[in-house]
């Protein structure tokens, strides 16, 4: 068992593992470090990572990239609408406002929605991992965006069980980056916290982090992020460039062609990592579409100008994670600038501008998430010890709560969970209830979250429970803000008197003090505590005078309560479980597949592999009507191959297979058996001249049986050979190997035979005979 970090990117993906000696990027089929996150589906079968892009040309309207994007989103918000306008695939409305592909797979529509799709790359990239360690993957952290509201952080969650995966923890993206950062650097000042920036700017979104660094911990003071600005954008100002010029000098429509889209954007990427290393760049692209070859060029001072709205959007994060984290730009020791479209030097020189300082480079700007990822997964896990390091994120929200009579309200501005909450952190409500209630959790403030994102989060009933009196009873909810960033009803106890008339004061004291130890568990302000109408909170404090007020014979009682959740917008148990079946399904089509095309590249070897085998290495084995009959049945299975035979399945390619070889078999087997008669031939006599020489330190006449017996294995040899030698290659033998190693092997076994009788053991020599192990000359009368 081993643990690994999984960076999901809008682009690519990174798998880190980590072994004995360190962190691990592991290499997938292609030997790359990167594997594109892309799923395509062919007319029978499944194509993942790199195959997927090498068909995303060709079969554009099934393959499915940049998923990410729309994984826990709204059809209807406006950045998805937008964002539909660049993908070839069929997107729809689903029943509860989610989004559903539409794919042709095996002949018929199939529909699926962004979490099974999520869990086939997840699928995927647990099987590269698998290969890789050569042991089984289960444990594992995922780099997510800041910017994931709660059911995006479930439906990573949901996407990874379907997959087999056990997420050990959902990690910021700049929260891995900060701990690969600062777990190994010892350079830290003792004076007071090292502030360093942490600037990701993916291929579809930038975030940036403010991170504070001691000895021995780290914490995270801030999250901002802009989801719509990334390394694309400024793919799409070239594309838009190019479209309007190859209009305008070839006359043709690149938005009315999905392949021209497609390619003319790859080619825009190309061209735009050119511009980072060069001041200016050509484009190039054979038969774009009306069998047109296009032509372009730009200069990078040009594509500035251009992106010039882009880059000033980029200080908008920049400056809000700073006023967040309460600094200024005076504070901070250091700004480090990672992910994939941070490489435009036009960035470079504006947050230079606005930190005052050169960002710096010193981590791997692809593969810092995976392995920041990878190694939170071991200081999770038992599996591994890890130096002792504190890691303390930051919810980048503010979480509400309300109930049926109202929201509860506490101490930090109405809000439960304030926004640079850490995480993972617990309160507890209490209220007074006499049976089932419920519980909403939302999004307290709207401008925090992306525009079009819905405040409601889920629903919680608490209950059904009963109470042995009619007055209200005490109901303590245990509300946790998880390690994946996700908040939950954790428990809910039903606390009321017990009578006992054995109870002293005494006694009361004691259950009281052990109540309060149980609520106030965590940190000091993680205790909220309702009031009867629901419609405040503050800090739960229990008292000892309060006993006073308890009548004397009465005893607390805790009594769980059962919890049921609600997801708005997320998927059930139901829906889990079809979703794990379906993957299975489709894995073992792709396994099928695989094998069906293993039989017929094995017949289609097989085909060529015979023909020249059967006029060079077995001609002089085979008779002419052989020959001619195995040519004619190799050619037309070839071309059958080529026509009827491009697509049938695993059972007819084997049945082709066997047919060939019952007609190449005993030819082979005479080629094959010519080269293991000679050696059989020198064993057998080799065995001959030593039962010989095995004889001759036996006594005249004892050895004659065995002498017999070799003889008549030479005899039987030479007259098999004479015969042999007399036919042609292209016949059966009459002596075959296997039946001179028979004939070996009886000869070894009966001359053994014989010379164990022959050999008896020495007799005594009288009373002089010892029977000790005394040397000779040690030995008296």
């Amino acid at each position: 068992m081993s643990v690994v970090g999984f960076d999901i990117g809008n682009e690519n993906c990174v798998i880190a593992a980590v072994k004995q000696r360190g962190i691990d990027v592991l290499l997938n089929d292609e030997s790359k470090r990167e594997t594109p996150a892309v799923v395509s589906f062919g007319e029978k079968q499944r194509f993942l990572g790199s195959a997927g892009a090498a068909s995303a040309t060709m079969n554009p309207r099934s393959t499915i990239s940049q998923v990410k994007r729309l994984i826990g989103r709204n059809f209807r918000q406006p950045d998805v609408q937008h964002e539909l306008q660049l993908f070839p695939f069929e997107i729809s409305e689903g029943p509860d406002g989610g989004i559903l592909i539409h794919l042709q797979y095996l002949g018929e529509t199939h529909t699926f929605t962004p979490v099974q799709i999520m869990a086939m790359l997840f699928s995927h990239l647990k099987q590269i991992a698998e290969k890789n360690l050569e042991t089984l993957v289960s444990d594992c952290v995922i780099g997510i965006p800041s910017n994931f509201t709660d059911l995006q952080r479930r439906a990573y969650l949901n996407a990874a069980t379907i997959a087999g995966l056990k997420p050990l923890r959902l990690m910021h993206d700049c929260t891995a980056t900060a701990l690969g950062y600062g777990i190994y650097k010892t350079d830290f000042s003792n004076a007071g916290p090292t502030y360093v920036v942490f600037i990701d700017i993916g291929h579809c979104d930038t975030q940036v982090s403010v991170a504070s660094f001691e000895a021995g911990n780290m914490r995270m003071r801030s999250h901002a992020f802009d989801r719509n600005l990334g390394g694309r954008d400024f793919d799409e100002i070239l594309f838009s460039y190019f479209a309007v010029q190859f209009k305008e000098q070839y006359n043709i429509d690149v938005y009315s062609n999905v392949k021209a889209c497609v390619r003319l954007r790859a080619a825009c990427e190309k061209l735009k990592k050119i511009l980072s290393a060069n001041a200016e760049a050509p484009l190039n692209i054979e038969c774009l579409m009306d069998e047109k070859d296009v032509k372009g060029f730009i200069k990078r001072e040009d594509f500035e100008k251009m992106s010039s709205d882009l880059l000033e959007r980029i200080s908008v994060p920049c400056n809000k994670a700073l006023a967040d984290a309460r600094l200024t730009v005076d504070k901070i020791h250091s700004v480090e600038l990672v992910g994939s479209g941070s490489r435009i030097p036009a960035i470079g020189r504006r947050l230079a501008s606005l930190f005052r300082r050169e960002p710096g480079r010193t981590l791997n700007a692809s593969e810092c998430v995976a392995r920041g990822c990878a190694l939170q997964c071991a200081m999770l896990s038992p599996i591994f010890r890890v130096r002792e390091y504190e890691v303390q994120d930051s919810f980048p929200f503010s979480i509400g709560f309300s109930s049926d009579e109202g929201p509860i309200c506490t101490l930090s501005n109405g809000k439960l969970f304030p926004k640079g909450q850490p995480i993972p952190s617990v309160k507890i409500l209490t209220f007074h209830r006499t049976n089932m209630f419920h519980m909403e959790s939302f999004y307290a403030d709207q401008n925090e979250l992306p525009p079009g994102v819905s405040p409601k989060i889920s629903r919680f009933t608490i209950g059904p429970f009963q109470v042995s009196h009619s007055e209200k009873a005490k109901v303590k909810v245990r509300v946790q803000l998880n390690l994946h960033g996700i908040v939950t009803v954790e428990s809910a106890s039903l606390i009321e008197d017990h009578v006992e008339d054995s109870v002293t004061r005494g006694n009361a004291h004691k259950n009281l003090d052990n109540l309060e130890g149980e609520s106030v568990s965590g940190s000091p302000d993680a205790v909220a505590n309702s009031a009867e109408d629901g419609s405040t909170a503050h800090t739960e404090s229990l008292s000892k005078p309060a006993v006073d007020g308890i009548r004397k014979g009465r005893t607390p009682r805790r009594l769980e309560i059962p919890v049921s959740e609600y997801i708005y917008g997320g998927m059930t148990k139901v829906e889990l479980s079809e979703a794990q079946e379906k993957e299975l399904q489709l894995a073992q089509q792709d396994r099928n597949m695989e094998q069906t095309k293993d039989k017929k590249n094995a017949l289609e070897s097989y085909v060529y592999e015979m023909r020249n085998k059967l006029f060079d290495t077995y001609r002089s084995f085979a008779t002419n009507s052989e020959r001619e009959e195995i040519s004619r049945s190799l050619q037309q299975t070839e071309e059958w191959l080529y026509e009827d035979g491009d697509d049938e399945s695993e059972k007819v390619y084997t049945g082709k297979l066997e047919d060939l070889k019952k007609l190449v078999d005993p030819i082979e087997n005479r080629y094959k058996d010519e080269e293991t008669r000679a050696q059989a031939t020198r064993d057998l006599l080799k065995c001959i001249v030593d039962n010989r020489m095995a004889v001759t330190s036996l006594p005249a006449n004892d050895g004659d049986a065995v002498i017999d017996e070799c003889n008549k294995a030479e005899q039987w040899l030479r007259e098999k050979t004479q015969q042999q030698d007399s036919l042609p290659k292209n016949t059966d033998p009459i002596l075959w190997s296997s039946e001179i190693k028979r004939r070996a092997e009886a000869l070894d076994t009966t001359c053994k035979h014989i010379l164990r009788s022959k050999v008896s053991p020495p007799k005594p020599e009288g009373p002089r005979a010892q029977t000790t192990d005394t040397p000779s000359h040690m030995q008296t009368d």
